[in-house]
């Protein structure tokens, strides 16, 4: 009987011991790879306010998981029917316009501007194109 309670013992030991290596080596694997040089996703760039947003200037986050890009007028969204909160009109009329909304940015600094935007697509069955903007640079 001692020898099945010692090995019971030495299962639940080593199971504590993988589980407790195995989030030590995760933490510290973590923290080396965003203490490197040039890993600066996710920090602001610049923040905007009405009466700081200049021509040329880029504002928001410093994220490479923002691959979708638009260049329009932004406008705000008015249409109840659609989704997103502003508009890129974009060249080639309505059928063009991509429907944003930003967890990042107040577009409202922005509304009347020309601008390139970067985000993330999401689906939707109301607009050809709803985007999550997450990085805006000003044309004019």
């Amino acid at each position: 009987m001692r020898f099945a309670g010692n090995r019971y013992y030495w299962q639940v030991s080593g199971l504590a011991l993988a589980v407790v290596l195995g989030i030590s080596s995760g933490w510290i694997l973590a923290r080396w790879h965003l203490s490197k040089p040039g890993r600066q996703e996710g920090k602001i760039i610049q923040s905007a306010t009405k009466g700081n947003v200049k021509t040329g200037q880029i504002y928001g986050l410093n994220d490479k998981a923002f691959k979708d890009q638009a260049v329009g007028v932004l406008a705000k969204n008015n249409d109840a029917n659609t989704e997103g909160t502003y508009k890129l009109l974009r060249e080639g009329g309505p059928s063009q316009t991509v429907y944003l909304m930003s967890s990042a940015l107040d577009l409202d600094n922005f509304v009347g501007r020309k601008i390139q935007i970067w985000g993330e697509t999401f689906s939707s069955r109301k607009v050809a194109w709803l985007m999550d903007v997450g990085r805006v640079k000003v044309l004019k």
